[in-house]
């Protein structure tokens, strides 16, 4: 009985595997840097493709209920995508490569460029990334921050380093500069080529109260800034004194920057402009969030305050859907004599543009001279 029944147990377990979908290929880059996307939908009646920063595409659908769209030639970058399947948003079940996000996980495709991209893996000395747990008394929660530290770094020798504290956007959380914006790699390859000054990287979690980050939370103005003071008041008395007594970094407000994307750009103008005492160096990339009212927000700023800034660093792009508000601000600046270096780029609200602002401010940061 039990002979007989093996055969019998195989053939049909050969039946039920050729009857499993063939497993699909997504996504394929090609040589000449185009990019094929395929998602199985068989009962789907339309699907696109969402690409960061790109208009979306519509997908073919074939005999076996695979959806395909290639691509025309990408630049070589990381890019977010997901699928949208009638109208919902989904991730790419053949990629494990995510981009993390507290609203909106997505995948993410790489297309490999030159080692001269700043953001590419290269043969150079590496640096290493560390993830703390902290209790946070100001805000009442559980949270991490994350800690790069450069190729060399002994944490018993005498040496002190700079510190920059680099910030993310809304609806990101800690994990987004390294897993997204490849800050560690950005940092390894511009030490290793001596383009930017050994220094430490601390990226927190940047909310001051977690019911901001929630669809609609940004048209709350009133939330917007309890979150912007809470998370102000525990950087600078809970985070940036256990950094001071953990790591080897040198204390003074020449030794410090702050420098963010979009939410973090905005928070990273707010603190950094109106506690000079702090930070001598500030970056700001396509900063949004920037209080309307700028005379109320930066109420002591002039140019005393210009004047014992190391460098103040603002970017945005000319087709994100923020360039007016960053332009006021710099108008705002001009108008209280505020020495600062203005940059405007193509791109729009995407990592793609958030990548190379970092890689053009990390080599300004700590010099004797800031241009």
């Amino acid at each position: 009985m039990r002979r007989a029944a093996l055969p019998v147990l195989a053939a049909a377990l050969s039946v039920a595997w050729a009857q499993q979908p063939q497993p699909i290929l997504s996504p394929e880059v090609h040589p000449d840097r185009t990019v094929t996307f395929r998602f199985r939908a068989p009962n789907a009646q339309e699907v696109f493709l969402a690409r960061e920063g790109a208009p979306r595409l519509a997908m073919q659908k074939d005999g076996q209920g695979v959806w395909s769209v290639t691509t025309a030639p990408l630049e070589p970058d990381l890019y977010g995508y997901t699928f949208a399947a009638d109208g919902v948003s989904l991730i790419d079940p053949s990629n494990p490569r995510m981009k993390p996000n507290l609203l909106n996980t997505s995948s993410a495709v790489h297309v490999p460029g030159p080692a001269s991209l700043p953001w590419e893996l290269n043969a150079v000395p590496r640096g290493a990334v560390h993830r703390h747990y902290y209790k946070s008394t100001i805000v009442g929660d559980e949270r991490d921050f994350y800690v790069y530290t450069p190729p060399g770094y002994d944490p018993s020798a005498k040496k002190l380093y700079p510190v920059l504290y680099l910030l993310h956007g809304y609806s990101d959380d800690a994990r987004a500069w390294t897993e997204v914006g490849r800050a560690h790699v950005v940092l390894d390859n511009l030490i290793a080529q001596g383009k930017a000054k050994p220094m430490l990287v601390v990226m927190p979690l940047g909310y001051g109260a977690l019911e901001y980050v929630a669809r609609g939370g940004t048209r709350d103005p009133g939330l917007r800034q309890r979150s912007f003071d809470r998370f102000r008041d525990a950087l600078f008395t809970e985070m940036l004194p256990e950094v001071e007594k953990t790591y080897r970094v040198a204390k003074d407000r020449s030794a410090r920057a702050i420098a963010g994307l979009s939410m973090g750009g905005a928070q990273s103008l707010y603190f950094g402009l109106n506690a000079p005492d702090r930070f001598a160096w500030i970056g700001a990339f396509s900063s949004g969030g920037i209080p309307t009212d700028l005379a109320a927000a930066f109420p002591a700023l002039d140019s005393k305050v210009s004047a014992r800034l190391r460098l103040l660093w603002i970017a945005c792009g000319v087709d994100d859907r923020l360039i007016d508000s960053n332009r006021k601000f710099r108008d705002f600046l001009n108008s209280k004599e505020v020495r600062h270096v203005w940059t405007e780029t193509p791109g729009a609200h995407t990592w793609m543009v958030w990548r190379r602002y970092l890689a053009e401010l990390a080599p300004l940061l700590f010099q004797d001279k800031a241009s």
